[in-house]
């Protein structure tokens, strides 16, 4: 009998997605090349997907794929075509033509109370946190009334409490606190840590994933709870 050389199985990573506003494949390269400065690490030979939905004609493709791996970023795939000639001249570039459900519209987030806003030591971030960006609650938790984004960073000597989506990192208990938490609407993240104890994206993607969960520490493993 043969011996089975390959196997194929469906899996799912994170990617990041260039979406264009303009045709202007030079300032499209200026401005990600500004993103990309914000947290080079983090996006170097990093896979992207180029989303061109919201422009009026096809750009060219091969053009656009050339200055993004001068950015060191590796384009795969194009979304948002809608034709038949589309679709050919990104497949004719080398790029998958790749495709996105609609996403129903979330129920209404809640708010956090004001006895945890206006608890002593805590630390309150307003809007996003955006990639590239640390914030750090020190001897105290962290409150985002917001997303965290890829390429982001919450840090807290004791709980973090996301109010939107996290998909950066989160550390709870930076300071070694056992008792610490994480807590979110969304969970996308990159890494979860509370007092030492890590887990990383691929580790969380089951029945949690993409749901609103808290994390604790039990013993030496992080437990997830759906809130």
């Amino acid at each position: 009998m043969a011996e089975r050389g390959i196997e194929l199985k469906g899996s799912s990573f994170t990617l990041s997605v260039l979406h264009l506003n303009s045709a202007d494949i030079a300032q499209a390269k200026q401005q990600l090349q500004e993103k990309i400065a914000q947290a080079p690490g983090f996006f170097r030979a990093a896979p992207l997907v180029i989303n061109i939905e919201k422009l009026p004609q096809i750009p060219d493709f091969s053009a656009l794929s050339a200055a993004v791996r001068e950015l060191e970023l590796v384009p795969v795939g194009v979304s948002g075509i809608l034709d038949d000639s589309g679709r050919a001249a990104a497949r004719a570039a080398g790029l998958a033509v790749m495709t996105t459900g609609k996403v129903p519209a979330p129920a209404a987030e809640p708010s956090p109370s004001s006895a945890l806003l206006n608890q002593p030591g805590t630390r309150v971030h307003r809007g996003p946190v955006r990639s590239g960006q640390q914030i750090y609650a020190q001897n105290g938790s962290l409150v985002v009334l917001g997303a965290v984004s890829n390429g982001a960073e919450v840090i807290a000597d004791d709980s973090i409490h996301v109010y939107g989506a996290l998909r950066g990192r989160a550390v709870a208990g930076a300071k070694g606190n056992e008792n610490a938490r994480i807590y979110c609407q969304q969970l996308m993240p990159e890494l979860v840590s509370v007092a030492g104890h890590y887990q990383l994206s691929d580790g969380l993607q089951g029945e949690h994933w993409e749901q609103p969960v808290s994390i604790s520490l039990s013993g030496e493993q992080l437990k997830l709870d759906k809130l």
